[in-house]
């Protein structure tokens, strides 16, 4: 079940799933009790293997689907972005962008000086009459970015949106969503299958399991430098099991760290 409320308990905290479970068959469960928060202007991002269900928690979060046991709490309207770009081929780009405030019954005129004034933030300046055939990957994947951040505002569900492009577009994509993330406070949930991606974007990573039903190991929180924790410079703060850990970014064992949780079943 979703559920929509004007305020949380805990006002930074704009979405909380609490127990979800998914079966698709009778007693054959996909995922089950996920618990996840999701904070105001953080940076988060979903890893797990090909197969390991985080699709189907994202279309829980989005409210695309509905969980068998759980609860969503959303304070705000959440932009759901899926791998594919999804623009239409005989739109020009600025009316793919513009068509959900226009679905919304904002005038076109309006809707298109909305699209106008955000475009040299995204890289799409002087494109907004070129169609999406004559566009790049990257600029096809910056264009569908914007339509989900007006459609939604500021809280936006990342499908592994490079997936389809290149490696050094996707490397160029990577620091610009970082960028546009701080730029203009953006609360973002990522899901990828890259350890690295999820390493160089995210503030929090949640790793699902591999066994089945898949869950939710403890998430991991990074800073960028380490700091002092009770007079110490520790890159742990809490061991593995705990309600969470902080880690420093650059630690060169946490990549391994994360890919050993990716095959570890819950709880083990």
């Amino acid at each position: 079940m979703t559920i929509y409320r004007n305020h949380n308990r805990e006002q930074n905290i704009v979405l909380r799933a609490t127990g979800l479970g998914r079966a698709f068959k009778h007693d054959s469960w996909v995922l089950r009790d996920i618990n996840l928060e999701l904070k105001r202007g953080e940076f988060a991002a979903v890893l797990g293997l090909s197969g390991s269900g985080k699709t189907t928690l994202f279309n829980i979060l989005a409210g695309l689907d509905q969980p068998d046991l759980g609860l969503v709490e959303v304070n705000e309207t959440i932009g759901y972005m899926m791998q594919k770009d999804l623009l239409l081929p005989w739109k020009r780009i600025i009316d793919n962008i513009s068509l959900p405030l226009i679905i919304r019954g904002i005038a076109r005129r309006e809707a298109e000086q909305r699209v106008l004034l955000h475009l040299p933030a995204f890289g799409l300046k002087g494109l907004e009459r070129s169609w999406p055939a004559q566009l790049s990957g990257g600029e096809r994947q910056r264009a569908a970015l914007l339509r989900t951040y007006l459609h939604a505002g500021t809280i936006m569900l990342l499908d592994e949106p490079f997936a389809g492009i290149d490696a050094i577009t996707r490397e160029n994509m990577q620091k610009w969503l970082k960028n546009i993330h701080n730029e203009l406070k953006l609360t973002i949930l990522l899901i990828t299958h890259d350890v690295e991606e999820a390493i160089a974007l995210a503030d929090t990573i949640h790793v699902l399991s591999s066994n089945r039903p898949a869950a939710l190991h403890a998430p991991i929180n990074l800073i960028d430098s380490v700091v002092p924790i009770s007079g110490e410079h520790n890159e742990t703060k809490c061991a593995a099991g705990s309600e969470f850990q902080i880690r420093y970014r650059q630690d060169p064992g946490l990549k391994q760290q994360i890919r050993e949780l990716l095959y570890t079943p819950f709880g083990a």
